[in-house]
């Protein structure tokens, strides 16, 4: 029989329990991932009980409310809170979304929060994204062109600009990538569905004139072909959008420049 051994200090251990201050009206548990690499020890999982009462809806609220006031060591990323800027990524109860737009009411028992998986810890709840940016600058995302400058600017037609729609929007924060068990495998090869989302926002913008170039570079056993189409990205992304639909416009766009 085949025997498998974590790495030493990567199996998770029970943490503290922080319980909810006497009197509290409605206590909800939050199971919270912890790491910090300076203590040289097991990454453990605290519970804070959270008095709802007192609490903003979404779970990102409880966690300022954590931080603030009962553990000040709690380490996440937040900025917006309004769903724009994707810092406050993370997994919650099983799922890869945004805490400031995760509603605790739709969370049924404790509320599990980790960190992205498949990516670096660097403490807590926040991951290193250096790979992540690296790939998403490999696709050169902004307009190139050979032909001469316009006068005023490149136009586009009210067709042309609706098939940006969908794509645009992506707010790079990697939930779709970090879900995906083809990147889990090949991150250091496979682009990804956030970076070949971005990539094929240019392919289809009839003002960008690299388009060929573009292709050949996709054109790789892993940058693009190690999508499987398992559609984990798509089901997860915070803002609607489909990766998966994109990357398979890409692979058709790769044949159809050969025929």
């Amino acid at each position: 029989m085949v025997e498998f051994a974590l790495p030493k200090n990567s199996r998770v251990q029970q943490g503290k329990v922080h319980k909810a201050k006497p009197g509290a009206k409605q206590p909800r548990a939050f199971r919270i991932y912890r790491y910090d690499p300076d203590e040289q020890a097991n990454p453990r999982v605290d519970t804070y009980e959270v008095d709802l009462a007192e609490c903003g809806p979404m779970v990102l609220d409880a966690l300022i409310k954590i931080k603030s006031e009962i553990d000040s060591t709690v380490t996440f990323r937040r900025s917006c809170r309004e769903g724009i800027c994707g810092s406050c990524s993370m997994s919650i109860d099983g799922e890869n979304t945004l805490a400031c737009t995760k509603a605790i009411e739709d969370i049924k028992g404790p509320v599990a929060i980790y960190p992205l998986p498949h990516m670096e810890v660097i403490r807590d709840l926040v991951v290193d994204f250096t790979g992540f940016w690296a790939q998403y600058e490999w696709t050169q995302p902004w307009l190139q062109t050979y032909t001469a400058d316009p006068e005023k600017e490149r136009v586009q037609s009210i067709a042309d600009r609706a098939k940006l729609d969908g794509l645009y929007e992506c707010i790079l924060c990697a939930c779709c990538t970090t879900s995906c068990p083809s990147y889990w495998w090949n991150g250091d090869k496979y682009l990804g569905p956030a970076a070949l989302l971005q990539s094929y926002r240019w392919l289809i913008d009839s003002r960008d004139e690299a388009t060929g170039d573009r292709l050949e570079a996709l054109e790789d056993p892993y940058k693009l072909y190690r999508c499987h189409t398992i559609m984990n990205c798509t089901n997860t992304c915070p803002k609607g959008l489909n990766p998966a639909k994109a990357i398979a416009e890409i692979k058709k766009m790769v044949v159809e420049r050969k025929l």
